[in-house]
């Protein structure tokens, strides 16, 4: 095994810096050696040594692991050893085992047209990255839910470990089922140093350390030491305890029935930062420390360093490893285990393999009857919340579906999920709890790290899910979406790589509609971040009712390898469309309500656009008044349901091609476009259209406070009578009767401001009424 060890640390180093000369069979050369050294060795002999060891485990208790590399910068680990157990080279048959595979192994790594330094989506094995620290045990722990026989040994750094996210997750275990669901052995590793610092961990005492992984709820197990022979004994015989324990309690909850919290074991590695490099640099320690984070030989601007790296490559002694062929010597190859029992080759690291379709009932079934437009509903996510519950009990057999959120299944109106499934709690519950038990389907934890990386190891793995959270607060995983984002745009060009079920996120609470909350609960941001990533990936659905709700989410829950962003409100809102014509609707993504509209047989004088539930409503008031008002007026109303249809066809598979775009919006009319998120997103995705100078958009202006609904599109200027008036003022053939009527809107508004003060909130943003009228007085207030 330590043979095995130093072969991984070979590759390791090689990886780093070689260009040729793979196996020294020549002394080496500057020629040999990259000249841009990118990498990260200080993590990546622990690593390696982690994963040797569990390579033994896994045969000698015919064990069903994957591998999570929270470090992930260590991507050397990862190729290595997927190399050495011969899982690399059955997906990449070019990095063949032999001289030639070697060379082409060392080259490709942080190599112009190679691979990235990380555990990236390129390498088997890997469902983590880890670019991004903080993440690994998230994952980790959403990957065995519903997976009764897998283990996944999860490696924390010790930097890792400083982050919000992590510090988190180590409370996941309350969350565990040992029945039905698998289980995590995380292993802290202990190597001291950050980039350039220590960490936090490494300097305070074994007490303390031991005491705050037991106040978590973990048993830990130290392996500490510099010592490869004593190292191995220890870390052989830790590991064998570990496995056994994860056994017992297994074995205690599936066949005794023991429903006690356990206390699931975990290993905390102590070894030094570089182990095995050099320890000396220029007159500077470099083992053990922070300089042997990334790569602590330079010989390129520092031709001595050439001796140093050829000492430190030749003393893994690799005439001992490979033989001349460039083989790994098969006495040591047969250490690894075998077939799917290989890390690399186990088909949870490639989820799409396993994955089965849900079963989905018919979403017509839970249509709400619309007799006429406008009618009113008792908010569109608790009639979608029906359609989920049936979703969770059709596929409770197959147990691959889970909703995920931050206490807030109740508030964001899915109560109806509670009539056929519970909270899954593993903690301890008082007489006056709701909705928990140790098995449940729907996860709820009050950070949206866990909730997002729970659902991205869910996904991972092979099932499906939903994650649903107040539209505000979707921004704390802004960066973890861009990582998953960035992982299925990577995998989707890779054809070894199954595709898995799309991420759905279904953010209600929204912007328009946070009557008790306020400011700080108002901000639909996330929609521009979603569109900054490649069209082959996100989809963002805003529909005006429940039906085009139902009908999206159908179409969300079956699709492959997006991340689907959709909005929707909660609240008592209007009913717009029956569901045959939802269905169309949505299909289309864009369409002009004929039935809102009067510009039948003639080219319209305005164009009255929208796009989500609160801006459709204002949308169809302010077209209203104006027929009651401006008769004459010939309106188009266009409604948007699929953002990425506003985007040419060039640029997104649902844009619109520049003639359809006009069949809509026309190429010279004014189009007054009520909009749910910031108003510069629309012209952003419509610049280049022909009509765009004609575009005036009304969406949220970052004016926001505790107050009515109606008044928080009066404080943002999307309110029906702002798009009244935005049209009179660009169609200016509308005579004494369109300002006539542009005035009284004006006197609305001003009784309206005037209701507010009195009977509302006396704030600021609603006293400073800017139309140009005399101040309200003092008295009103």
């Amino acid at each position: 095994m330590d043979a095995y060890w130093r072969a991984a640390n070979y590759l390791s180093v090689g990886q780093i810096y070689l260009y040729d000369n793979p196996l020294l069979k020549r002394p080496l050369t500057l020629a040999d050696v990259k000249h841009m050294l990118l990498g990260h060795w200080g993590t990546t002999p622990g690593q390696n040594f982690i994963y040797t060891h569990l390579n033994r485990v896994i045969k000698k208790y015919d064990l069903d692991m994957i591998y999570v590399s929270g470090p992930g910068h260590g991507g050397p680990t990862v190729v290595a050893n997927t190399y050495l157990e011969g899982t690399y080279s059955e997906i990449y048959p070019n990095i063949s085992q032999d001289e030639a595979g070697l060379r082409k192994l060392f080259l490709q790594f942080s190599f112009p047209g190679g691979i990235p330094s990380h555990a990236s989506p390129e390498c088997p094995g890997s469902i983590h990255e880890g670019g991004e620290l903080g993440y690994s045990l998230s994952h980790a722990f959403g990957a065995v839910f519903d997976n009764p026989d897998l283990v996944v040994a999860c490696v924390v750094g010790d930097g890792e470990a400083e982050t919000g996210p992590l510090a988190t997750a180590w409370h996941s275990n309350k969350f565990l089922d040992p029945v039905t669901d698998g289980a995590v052995l995380p292993i802290l590793h202990l190597n001291g140093y950050k980039i350039s610092n220590p960490t936090l961990l490494a300097r305070i005492t074994r007490e303390e350390l031991e005491q705050l992984l037991r106040g978590y709820g973990w048993t830990p197990y130290f392996v500490e030491g510099h010592e490869p022979a004593l190292m191995h004994e220890a870390m052989a015989a830790t590991l064998d305890t570990v496995v056994e324990q994860i056994k017992k309690i297994q074995q205690d909850a599936r066949v005794h029935g023991n429903i006690a919290r356990p206390r699931w074991p975990m290993i905390v590695l102590n070894s030094p930062k570089g182990w095995t490099g050099p320890k000396m640099v220029d007159g500077l320690q470099v083992e053990g420390t922070f300089r042997s984070h990334q790569v602590p030989l330079h010989p390129t601007t520092h031709p001595e360093h050439l001796t140093l790296l050829e000492d430190w490559l030749r003393s893994y002694r690799p005439e001992e490893l490979f033989d001349e062929e460039g083989r790994l010597k098969q006495e040591l190859a047969e250490l690894a285990p075998k077939g799917e029992r290989r890390m690399g080759a186990n088909p949870n690291a490639n989820g799409g393999m396993l994955l089965r379709d849900l079963r989905i009932p018919d979403f017509r079934d839970y249509a709400v009857n619309v007799p006429s437009p406008g009618v009113r509903g008792i908010g569109d996510t608790h009639v979608l919340g029906r359609f989920l519950r049936d979703v969770v009990t059709l596929n409770r057999d197959q147990r691959n579906f889970r909703v995920f959120g931050p206490d807030e299944t109740l508030s964001n109106g899915l109560e109806a999920l509670f009539e056929v499934t519970n909270r899954q709690w593993d903690a301890a519950t008082a007489p006056n709890d709701e909705f928990l038990a140790p098995t449940g389907r729907v996860m709820e934890m009050l950070s949206e790290h866990q909730c997002e990386g729970w659902l991205e190891g869910y996904l991972l793995t092979g099932r499906h899910g939903l994650f649903h959270c107040y539209e505000a607060f979707i921004h704390i995983v802004d960066s973890m979406f861009n990582q998953h984002a960035k992982w299925l745009k990577v995998t989707s060009h890779l054809p070894w790589r199954r595709k898995i079920a799309s991420l759905n996120y279904l953010l209600a609470s929204h912007v328009w509609r946070q009557d008790h909350n306020g400011f700080t609960h108002q901000d639909p941001g996330f929609i521009d971040l979603v569109m900054n990533k490649k069209a082959e990936v996100v989809r963002v659905y805003l529909p005006p009712d429940a039906n085009c709700l139902l009908s999206v989410m159908d179409h969300c829950l079956r699709s492959r390898h997006y991340v689907n962003v959709v909005i929707a409100g909660k609240h008592p809102a209007p009913q717009w469309l029956t569901m045959d014509a939802a269905v169309k609707h949505c299909i289309e993504g864009v369409g002009i309500w004929q039935w809102a509209s009067n510009d039948q047989g003639v080219a319209p004088d305005v164009v009255m656009a929208c796009c989500g539930d609160v801006p459709t409503l204002e949308t169809l008031a302010a077209v209203s008044i104006m027929r009651e008002h401006l008769p004459d007026l010939h309106i188009r109303v266009v409604n948007v349901i699929d953002l990425m249809r506003l985007q040419p066809h060039t640029e997104h598979p649902h844009g619109l091609s520049d003639m359809d775009f006009d069949e809509f919006f026309t190429r010279d009319k004014p189009v007054i476009f009520a909009f749910h998120g910031y108003p510069w997103l629309i012209h952003r995705l419509t610049y280049r259209r022909t009509n765009h100078d004609n575009i005036h958009v009304r969406g949220y202006k970052e004016e926001g406070t505790i107050t009515t609904a109606f008044d928080m599109t009066v404080l943002n200027d999307l309110d029906r009578f702002h798009l009244v008036m935005d049209t009179i003022d660009r169609l200016p053939q509308t005579g004494d009767r369109g300002l006539d009527l542009k005035q009284q809107l004006k006197d609305k508004l001003i009784e309206h401001r005037q209701y507010i003060n009195k009977y509302g909130e006396d704030l600021p943003e609603i006293r400073n009424w800017k139309w140009g009228s005399a101040p309200l007085p003092h008295s009103t207030r």
